[in-house]
């Protein structure tokens, strides 16, 4: 699901939402050529620590294509084998930005599956030569005459967002049982929250009484995950727009690992 918007002035509005329907359509969609900044709802490295152990490279770009090259069952048998060395409640590595953001570590299989997201993703992203900064710089062709980057794609998360306005209260599921009132209020709770720029984003989104009701609806919750990745990537652009040229990275931003915007 993509979320299409536009900021200005602390301004966040929402012009259209998009259904991908397979990962070949998303690599189409990577392929368009426009400018955009986005925030992506995957993780874009793997812990420093599982590279180093595994023996993989420790470059971004050569550790990503060695990834690409494995199978699913290689990646869980690997990954497996690593936890089965290491001490209960320490089984997996983190990336540095998994404590600040509160993120699953990125080398998890299940619940979520994480590193498959990853593993399906990057490689198409690298593919289609974008830039992920602090991590690789993209096509140098795909950039204005300032040299700036036309597509600048960044690790976002949903759940980072979201818990500020809400805490631990979950506002959707993929399993229809679950699809609870409490769930539906909570998203309510969330647009209004969003609505009224009550986080440190210091953002206000704008929505239609439609856009609003597609957003309360979706109990998947597809659509508000990707709201909030744009509201995200807003962020991401005021810094830019304020001199920030690493768009809101830290400076100490590991080059395997990347970071989560805004965490």
């Amino acid at each position: 699901m993509i979320a299409r918007g536009s900021q200005q002035g602390g301004r966040v509005q929402l012009s259209g939402l998009e259904r991908l329907e397979s990962l070949d359509a998303f690599s189409a969609w990577l392929q368009q050529p426009l400018t955009w900044v986005g925030g992506f709802d995957l993780p874009f490295g793997l812990p420093r620590e599982l590279v180093k152990a595994l023996g993989w490279p420790l470059q971004w770009e050569p550790c990503i294509r060695h990834y690409a090259g494995l199978s699913r069952p290689d990646i869980r048998q690997q990954f497996s084998a690593f936890c089965a060395q290491r001490p209960v409640g320490g089984k997996f590595a983190h990336r540095a930005t998994d404590r600040p953001a509160g993120s699953s570590p990125s080398m998890k299989w299940v619940n979520p599956p994480v590193a498959y997201m990853l593993h399906a993703g990057v490689p198409r992203l690298l593919g289609a030569g974008v830039c992920l900064p602090g991590l690789h710089p993209g096509d140098p062709q795909d950039r204005s005459a300032d040299g700036q980057a036309r597509r600048v794609a960044l690790e976002a998360y949903p759940g980072l967002l979201a818990r500020e306005l809400l805490g631990a209260r979950s506002y959707k599921s993929d399993d229809r049982a679950k699809q609870t009132p409490e769930r539906l209020i909570a998203r309510k709770d969330l647009i209004t929250g969003l609505e009224n720029g009550r986080t440190r984003l210091a953002l206000q989104l704008k929505l239609t009484h439609a856009q609003r009701d597609v957003l309360v609806d979706d109990a998947s919750g597809d659509a508000l995950d990707a709201v909030l990745c744009l509201l995200q990537a807003a962020w991401a652009q005021v810094r830019w727009e304020q001199g920030d040229l690493s768009y809101g990275l830290p400076a100490a931003l590991d080059p395997l690992e990347g970071w989560i915007i805004s965490a």
